[in-house]
């Protein structure tokens, strides 16, 4: 009888002992953008049915809702017994959650895709390094295009979207400079995040123009990228992977997109031939459990390869296609990657850095 009774008294205090609340305020883009909101959402929600608490969302309509939105989170959390944690997903909120981190120094804070001049202790900024990333990706455009173009649209020119450029096009010379290939970007940008259509007009541009595969890194624009290329593939091949999967693998030529953040392969299996991915998941993560268990530490945390903080999805539709159309091209990456993790390949993750990158004087294996 005793022996229930603790065991009773331990459910009671694990279901009601903690008031523990870890809030995220989206960005314009939303939940639904199959894509960095999305993301850290998953991680956040995974931290808090791991440990047992409340998570909650609070949507961005526009940027002038950053301010009273963290602001409405902190509030909320300063009131928890516990305590919690307020995240705000996006470059474009980096003011407005220096601003409010600021007027709530009690109040733990995570930043996705923001860095401050000078760091505060109660915020944790994650950073990713998306160029080495989209250096994979970049090298498998460049082995499967068919055409010699290729393209790459970006939402708004933010650094964590032209790190995203940097490194696609850094991965495009690698495989030149290898390969001997010679290969054109078409670039273009949507100027926003939110809207599937303005991606899907620019892709079918980018498409009309030559480019067989594109890689976007704009947030729910790329649903639409990803769309123009299922729209257009369909129209060749048929409806449906393994229609998609006979038609490529008989050497024929299709459209492709590449996905970004999350893996979105999922979204058009066998169109999209792999995504960008970052680990806004794993911040979100390790954000929450962190805060719950009392080892927050604030400051920047630039998460790449070595970290696990990037990589590439596994291409669970499109590999045998890869495979047969670019046949060694996954087995360079590998080596490839282990030299970026060595710090023998640096990515580019600026203008000046892509200029002057090269692979030259590499030798892949035979």
């Amino acid at each position: 009888m005793k022996r229930f009774l603790a065991v009773a008294l331990l459910a009671l205090l694990l279901t009601f002992g903690f008031s523990f609340k870890a809030i995220m305020v989206t960005d314009t883009g939303g939940l639904g953008d199959k894509s960095f909101n999305d993301g850290t959402w998953a991680g956040i929600q995974r931290a808090a049915k791991e440990l047992g608490v409340e998570a909650k969302v609070i949507m961005s309509q526009e940027q002038s809702d950053y301010i009273p939105n963290l602001t409405k989170a902190a509030e909320e959390v300063s009131k928890e017994k516990d305590g919690g944690i307020v995240f705000a997903v996006g470059f474009m909120m980096q003011d407005a959650l220096e601003k409010v981190a600021k007027q709530y120094p009690s109040v733990y804070f995570a930043g996705i895709d923001i860095e401050f001049g000078k760091e505060l202790p109660n915020v944790i900024n994650f950073l990713f390094k998306e160029q080495e990333s989209a250096f994979l990706v970049g090298y498998v455009a460049a082995a499967m295009t068919r055409t010699g173009k290729v393209g790459f649209i970006g939402g708004i020119p933010i650094p964590p979207v032209e790190r995203f450029r940097y490194g696609y096009e850094a991965g495009i010379k690698a495989y030149q400079d290898l390969h001997g290939k010679k290969i054109t970007v078409i670039k273009g940008y949507t100027n926003e995040f939110s809207d599937p259509k303005k991606g899907k007009d620019l892709a079918n541009s980018q498409f009309s123009q030559g480019a067989d595969i594109i890689f976007a890194a704009a947030g729910a624009c790329g649903n639409g990228v990803i769309e123009a290329a299922k729209e257009r593939s369909e129209k060749l091949a048929g409806k449906g992977l393994d229609n998609i999967k006979k038609y490529a693998l008989s050497g024929k030529a299709l459209y492709y997109a590449i996905g970004v953040d999350v893996d979105q392969d999922y979204m058009a299996p066998g169109v999209v031939l792999t995504s960008a991915m970052k680990g806004v998941d794993t911040a979100g993560y390790y954000g929450v459990t962190w805060a719950f268990k009392g080892q927050f530490k604030g400051g920047l945390k630039t998460l790449g390869l070595k970290e696990n903080g990037v990589r590439m999805s596994e291409m669970k539709y499109t590999k045998d296609i890869i495979d047969k159309l670019a046949p060694n091209v996954l087995k360079e990456l590998e080596y490839l990657k282990g030299l970026i993790i060595e710090g023998k390949i640096t990515v580019p993750d600026s203008e000046d850095a892509l200029k002057a990158f090269t692979v030259k004087g590499v030798k892949l294996p035979k």
